[in-house]
Order: C-alpha cells, then sequence, then structure tokens
C-alpha cells in the first residue's frame, strides 16, 4: 500500500486548522491565567499545562538546537533516500538524543535524575517493595488514599505493573533517579522505531518514511524524559508493531505486551481500538492474529488474578483515589476542552491539519453503497495512516470526556500521541518542512519558557 495525498485540497483548510488551533490554545491560557487569579484550583499555574512558567535555558539547549535544525535541514530526505535498517537506527538514536537534550535544558538533576525521585512518584515506594507476591495481592488494599499506608500519588493512580518496571530496574542493578530517568528515554524513543514498523508490516513504507521525522521531533519528548508514561507509551507502541509484523507468534507476544499495558495505566483499555484497527489493516490471517492475541493478553490478566490483583476492583479504587484528591477541585467544564489544548503542545500543531487530511483521504466517494460494502471500502481503501491516527483520537476522545484525565495529559497521552502523527503521511511532501519546524519550535518553546512536571 502506499501513501495516498490529494494534492488538489486548498492550503487554505490546513491554515484555517491551524487558526482553530491556536485560538483553542490561546483561550485556554487565558481562561487557565483568569482561573488561576480567581482562586479556582485548577492546579496547573500554568495551565493548560502541568507546568510553571519560567523561562530558561540550559546544558540542552545547543544540543536541541542541533538536532532541530539538522532534522529541518535534511530530516525529510533521509526519510525518503536511506535504507530501511540504516533509517530506523538513525531515527531512534535521534530520538533519544533529542529527548535527552530537552531534558538537560532543565539540567542533569532537575531535568532527568531528580524528576522521578520525589514523594509522588513511583521511586519512593521501591524500597519498600520486598515481595512481589504480597505486592500484588495487597496492592489494591492501598490505593485509597488517607490511610497510613497509602500509594503515593503515581503508585495509587495507576495499576501496579507500573510500579512493578521501577522494581524490576532496582532488582537487576538499574536503582535510583539517574537508572529510571534513562530508562525512560531509551524506552520512550523507540516509539520512533515501533510505528514506523507497524505502517511498514501493513504495506505503508512510504508512508512510514513520511512520518518518521515528525516521530524524532516530536513535542512529546519534553515529557518522555523523564516520566513513566515514555515508557508505557514504549510497551504499547511495541506490542502493536508486533501484532502487524509477526504471524501467530508475533501476535502472541504483541497480545503479552498489551496485556501488560493494562496494568500499567487503566486507561489503556482504550488501545484496544489501535490493536483492533492493527489487525483488521493485516493482508491475512486476521482472524488467527486476533485469537492469538486475544488468548495472550487473557494470559496476562489471568496472572495477575491469581496473584491477587483483580483489575476491576484496582479501576473502581483508584476513580474514588482520584477525586479524593486535586480532581475534586479541578473543574471539568475548564479541562474538558483545556485538555485538547494541552495535546497540541505534546502531538504539536501539525496534528490537527494531519488528521484533516487523513480523515479526507478515508471519504468514500462512491453513492450511498450498502453498509457492508462501505466498511469494507473503508477498511481497504483508507489503510492504516487513516484508521491507526482515527482510532488513537477517537480513544483520548473517550478518556477526555470519562473526567479521568483533567489535566496533565500531556503526558498521560504519550502511548495516543505517536499514532496521531502518522496523520502526518498525508501531508503534501512540500509542506512537511514547514510543519517540522512548527512541531520543533513548539517543544522547545514549551521547554525554555516553562518548568514542566512529570
Amino acid at each position: 500500500m502506499t501513501m495516498m495525498t490529494r494534492p488538489g485540497r486548498p492550503r487554505s483548510a490546513d491554515l484555517i486548522v491551524l487558526g482553530a488551533e491556536v485560538a483553542l490554545l490561546a483561550v485556554a491560557v487565558a481562561v487557565g491565567a483568569l482561573l488561576n487569579h480567581q482562586g479556582v484550583r485548577l492546579h496547573a499555574d500554568a495551565a493548560p499545562l502541568y507546568a510553571s512558567w519560567q523561562p530558561h535555558l540550559g546544558a540542552g539547549t545547543p544540543a536541541a538546537l542541533l538536532v532541530a535544525a539538522l532534522f529541518l535541514w535534511r530530516g525529510t530526505r533521509w526519510g525518503t533516500g536511506t535504507r530501511w535498517p540504516r533509517l530506523l537506527v538513525v531515527g531512534y538514536f535521534a530520538s533519544v538524543l533529542w529527548t535527552l537534550s530537552l531534558a538537560l535544558v532543565d539540567g542533569w538533576s532537575a531535568g532527568l535524575t531528580e524528576r522521578l525521585t520525589v514523594q509522588a512518584e513511583y521511586l519512593h515506594e521501591v524500597p519498600g517493595v520486598t515481595d512481589v507476591g504480597t505486592l500484588l495481592s495487597g496492592f489494591a488494599d492501598r490505593i485509597l488514599d488517607f490511610q497510613p499506608d497509602s500509594w503515593s500519588t503515581h503508585a495509587a493512580a495507576h495499576p501496579p505493573g507500573a510500579l512493578l518496571l521501577f522494581v524490576w530496574l532496582e532488582r537487576i542493578g538499574l536503582g535510583g533517579g539517574t537508572a529510571a530517568g534513562l530508562a525512560c528515554v531509551l524506552l520512550g524513543a523507540t516509539v520512533s522505531v515501533s510505528v514506523p514498523v507497524t505502517l511498514r508490516a501493513l504495506g505503508a513504507e512510504d508512508a512510514a518514511r513520511a512520518v518518521w521525522p515528525f516521530l524524532v521531533l516530536f513535542p512529546g519528548a519534553v515529557w518522555v524524559g523523564a516520566s513513566g508514561d515514555g515508557i508505557f507509551a514504549a510497551v504499547v507502541a511495541a506490542g502493536l508493531a508486533l501484532l502487524a509484523v509477526g504471524g501467530r507468534s508475533g501476535a502472541a507476544l504483541g497480545g503479552l505486551l498489551l496485556g501488560f499495558a493494562l496494568y500499567l495505566s487503566y486507561g489503556f483499555v482504550l488501545v484496544g481500538l489501535l490493536a483492533l484497527a492493527v489487525v483488521l489493516l493485516r493482508a491475512r490471517d486476521r482472524l488467527g492474529v486476533l485469537l492469538v492475541a486475544a488468548t495472550a493478553v487473557a494470559a496476562v490478566v489471568v496472572v495477575f488474578t491469581l496473584a491477587g490483583f483483580w483489575w476491576l476492583d484496582g479501576y473502581h479504587l483508584v476513580a474514588r483515589r482520584y477525586y479524593q484528591g486535586w480532581a475534586a477541585d479541578r473543574p471539568y467544564g475548564y479541562w474538558v476542552w483545556a485538555n485538547l489544548a494541552a495535546l497540541l503542545l505534546s502531538a504539536g500543531p501539525v496534528v490537527g491539519p494531519a488528521l484533516r487530511r487523513a480523515v479526507a483521504a478515508g471519504s468514500i466517494r462512491s453513492p450511498r453503497p450498502p453498509l457492508a460494502t462501505a466498511l469494507r471500502q473503508r477498511i481497504t481503501s483508507a489503510g492504516p495512516t487513516v484508521w491507526l491516527p482515527v482510532a488513537a483520537a477517537a480513544a483520548v476522545l473517550a478518556a477526555d470526556l470519562s473526567g479521568l484525565s483533567k489535566a496533565e495529559v500531556e503526558r498521560i497521552w504519550l502511548p495516543f500521541a505517536g499514532w496521531l502523527l502518522v496523520a502526518t503521511a498525508h501531508l503534501p511532501a512540500g509542506h512537511r518542512r514547514w510543519w517540522l519546524a512548527a512541531q520543533a519550535a513548539t517543544a522547545l518553546a514549551v521547554n525554555h519558557l516553562l518548568w514542566t512536571v512529570s
């Protein structure tokens, strides 16, 4: 399958969408500032981002500028002209450098080492975990707040798999803030490999090459380095890539990763939309892959359940814990739309125009075909560059409306943001460098004007 674009579309439509994005962001900032001034408890000094205004430069500034300049100069050409294996290697290391450089704008300690060591983070709980079985069997009992042994904020807000990741790091000798921060960077950067691999496996290599530089200069890298959500994004992306690449063995491994993802975040039940899209977009053996993957997911659920943690109990308890904290103060009427402004700073301003083009490319022109025929046409003709970003957008919308994602979505939605960027395959080749510049400028502005909090 080759990348589909619509060369006749007027450029003004993209500019209109970009203007709407700018207006949304401006209103979100202005209303957020007003609400903060009036004493409304947004618990976000630089709403719609969970950050504070603090213009600064840092050791990572020159490197971040260099990576951005290199990819603006040659990124699109490298994407189209580099041999596939080398492209993936270059993309991965460039993504690591971009993410690490952005983190180091805040300094080695504040930007990397100390990000995951504060009281709210997972590392605060790691020393107290002496037995994994005891952790799992008693995990739900410690989710609710206002009790002597309640989990810290991030540990309580996620299933036990999130805490287990950092426990395992400590068990293999990679404990402490530095190792954890670097793990977030090194693993989070694999998204720049997993997404193109998925597209190529689904018959869209040209699209994978077009999307590649946007995955490297990902504005969300500001939060990948360093937050646990960077690792979560990597697990999800790798699981989806395995569903696309492998036969039934790949489906089994992918299912295991996606099953484990359910124990990294309760919101990852929405990853099922992306997984289903990947399976349906495969050229063959869809049913077999679906059954194998579903069996692998079920196996992970069985293991955690037998170990003493029932996912649904955790979900209901965490919904109660959520409203024991800042969520009780944060007004839904602001965050339900301001979240989308935060997403624009994480996924980048290209996401709106790119999604518009992807949806337009997936439209059916035949006059009122039967429903079954229309569905088959949409799946086979639109392809992954339409369905993957649409599935990611649907997941984000569901999470937004749920009321369980009020603020901090710039990092919480990282596992979906990379798949939204798949829509950039529909941008005209002549426009991509300008959109890359907008993406890089967004990341650099956020990281240098604000003090972000993971």
